[in-house]
């Protein structure tokens, strides 16, 4: 299955699925269940890992409200999902520089998926200023 042809098919996307914030969508998803899983993970280890888990939680929200809105397409709201695609980007930044300050597998994993995130988030919101001003 992929999200990517769902949001395709939709019947008010027709000739303007934009692929990268379907991308975003996808990274988005991603990112949510691997924070969640990183923050579960950091809750087992013998150090206090109390922000990481802090912002691996609240990342993981924001990347489910990002994928979420994002995937809505019936008279979609544009400034909405720009918002919401910036603030995802500071949720994967700031989970990623935290999770970068581990060594645990799981934080290290977390940190790239934060990154990939933040990065398709970016460019799906400079497709998105591009077709709103062109």
């Amino acid at each position: 299955m992929s999200i990517k042809e769902m949001i395709r098919e939709h019947p008010s996307v027709g000739a303007d699925y934009n692929e990268t914030l379907a991308e975003a969508v996808k990274h988005a998803m991603y990112c949510a269940a691997i924070c969640n899983s990183c923050a579960d993970a950091c809750s087992a280890e013998d150090m206090d890992m109390r922000r990481c888990i802090r912002l691996c939680s609240d990342c993981a929200d924001v990347c489910t409200m990002a994928y979420r809105v994002a995937s809505r397409r019936t008279d979609e709201n544009r400034q909405l999902i720009r918002s919401v695609l910036a603030v995802c980007v500071e949720a994967c930044e700031t989970c990623a520089a935290e999770c970068a300050r581990h060594d645990h597998a799981h934080c290290q994993r977390c940190a790239q998926m934060c990154r990939e995130c933040a990065e398709d988030c970016r460019r799906a919101l400079v497709a998105l200023n591009d077709e709103v001003h062109a």
